[in-house]
């Protein structure tokens, strides 16, 4: 089972940060910003939702997630960008299975800031936390098949190709084909320890 304790914390949301971005619990303000990205059809053509309508359903969806934020059924953070503070997507854990000590990750940007290394960057964040902090065994994305820009964000986190689910899910009409990858975390951390010691100056 997943320490109490860790869990706890991952209901707490706490914010995480990185070189660009700060990563925090979303709030009724994020509403343009999520708006920005989230009515464009290009952003949801490989995801299970559809584009915001208008920014008035969008300003309800933030108040429904700050509802399940209190109840602890919500782990997705904003991503923002530090030197502005603009939420520019969202990052975080889609599904968790405690007794396995498994998750799933999901993210979507913005795509003006597409081509910047900002998905990998939050990924990473949401990936230490979950393998540090949690002390998750094993972290998974999965992707629709022609997503190849998600795809690449996968393996430059360091998740290992796994396969394809043949017609697995059943999405705005159609059976989509979902590709799965996954990190587990005695390969992080031999990965972190390498990395570490890349960095170390020499010593004699």
């Amino acid at each position: 089972m997943m320490n109490d304790d860790r869990f706890c914390e991952l209901k707490r949301m706490p914010p995480l940060e990185t070189k660009r971005l700060v990563l925090r619990r979303m709030k009724k303000t994020d509403a343009r910003d999520m708006f920005e990205y989230a009515c464009d059809p290009c952003v949801t053509k490989y995801l299970l939702w559809s584009p915001h309508e208008s920014l008035s359903h969008t300003k309800k969806y933030l108040a429904y997630l700050e509802k399940q934020y209190r109840a602890g059924r919500f782990f997705d953070w904003a991503v923002t960008e530090k030197s502005t503070g603009k939420m520019i997507g969202t990052c975080g854990f889609a599904a968790l299975f405690p007794d396995d000590l498994r998750a799933e990750i999901g993210y979507v940007i913005n795509p003006l800031y597409w081509g910047r290394g900002i998905a990998p960057e939050a990924v990473r964040a949401v990936m230490e936390f979950g393998f540090f902090e949690l002390g998750l065994h094993r972290i998974e994305a999965r992707f629709m098949e022609g997503n190849d820009r998600s795809f690449s964000v996968m393996k430059k986190c360091g998740m290992t190709f796994e396969g394809w689910l043949r017609d697995h899910l059943f999405v705005k009409g159609e059976y989509r084909t979902i590709g799965i990858c996954a990190r587990i975390n005695p390969d992080h951390e031999r990965e972190r320890e390498r990395s570490c010691c890349s960095e170390s100056p020499l010593t004699t």
